[in-house]
């Protein structure tokens, strides 16, 4: 997170307005900016654990990551700064949680790309703080307001659940698939056989319907669920209790986080970070499996028909099958050979 997003390039257009202001920043931060931005004083909310790392490297414990922020989190700030999502019941849930703690009359700020969605800002805290549109470049909308009336805010409303197979799977705003099981998940579940034992990973588990799932026909297993998202990390954890399932859940920037070797590795990794298309994940995933596998132990992924994942996995392994293939996703499968030298 080094190069400026569009959003901050038009942020920082406006920067002496905020020498002297007290700001929050939330939402989408796909950079820095909220550490070097001049401010009386700065402070980061994120939901993204990978973000975190970033800006808490900077800003220390004025930097905050979790699900939902609270009035420690707002401290005596006076200015909110929230870029916005492409996720829309994301952002509602962030800016519900957000400006329900925040003074009235404080200025709000929204800021984003305009193929995110962030004129839908308008209408949405049109009862909140109304908000006008004060600059508009890098194809992004700025907008401004201030806090008239603070929302109700309760955290357990937002939950949402659905059924897999007779399984309760709990579910956030901002949860991949949140509504259901995606296409690619499915496929990989059909390659997850009966009895599977060991130790198993899944990384970047969502709601933890392809953990819960493979516990349901392999009792035996021992499940480790990680994201970096924090409403999927309490989906999650929420999903493994709804099904009386034991596993531990954490948050890690893929491996960040993650200590020991396992059996299984298994992963519907994301190409997209926000709006933007980034395999970075993916290659980590690829890439930092083989130090976090037993000998014999494999890494089975299911990714979109073309994205170029065989040779990774051929330079990382020294081997890869497709197991299962549809016409839009195939699940890959790399064992770790006793003795194998990895491909240059």
């Amino acid at each position: 997170m080094t190069a400026l997003t569009p959003a901050s390039e038009v942020l920082l257009r406006h920067s002496d307005d905020f020498t002297e202001s007290r700001v929050l920043f939330a939402g989408d931060l796909q950079d820095d900016l909220p550490a070097r931005f001049e401010t009386a004083a700065s402070r980061v909310h994120t939901q993204q654990f990978h973000h975190w790392q970033v800006l808490s490297a900077q800003m220390g414990e004025d930097a905050q990551y979790g699900l939902v922020a609270d009035a420690s989190t707002i401290g005596d700030c006076n200015t909110l700064v929230y870029y916005w999502p492409k996720n829309k019941p994301e952002a509602q849930f962030q800016l519900m949680n957000i400006l329900s703690l925040m003074p009235i009359g404080s200025d709000i700020f929204v800021v984003g790309e305009n193929r995110s969605g962030v004129r839908s800002a308008e209408q949405m805290l049109a009862e909140f703080s109304p908000l006008n549109k004060i600059d508009s470049a890098r194809r992004c909308g700025f907008y401004h307001g201030s806090l008239e009336k603070q929302p109700e805010f309760d955290e357990h409303s937002w939950w949402d659940e659905y059924q897999h197979e007779g399984l309760n799977v709990k579910t956030l705003p901002g949860v991949f698939s949140r509504d259901g099981l995606d296409t690619g998940s499915k496929l990989l579940l059909s390659t997850l056989t009966p009895h599977t034992k060991g130790k198993v990973l899944d990384v970047g588990c969502g709601a933890g319907v392809l953990a819960v799932s493979l516990a349901k026909h392999s009792p035996k297993v021992r499940l480790t669920l990680s994201d970096v998202s924090a409403p999927a990390v309490e989906a999650s954890r929420a999903t493994l209790a709804a099904n009386g399932i034991e596993g531990e859940v954490i948050a890690s920037n893929v491996y960040s986080e993650v200590n020991g070797r396992f059996d299984m590795i298994i992963s519907n990794p994301p190409f997209h970070d926000g709006l933007q298309t980034s395999l970075d994940a993916a290659h980590q995933l690829i890439r930092g499996a083989i130090r976090h596998l037993s000998v014999g132990g494999e890494l089975r992924i299911v990714a979109n028909a073309f994205l170029a994942y065989p040779d990774v996995l051929d330079e990382t392994f020294g081997n890869h099958e497709v197991i299962a293939q549809t016409g839009r996703f195939k699940v890959y499968r790399s064992v770790v050979v006793r003795g194998a030298k990895k491909k240059r």
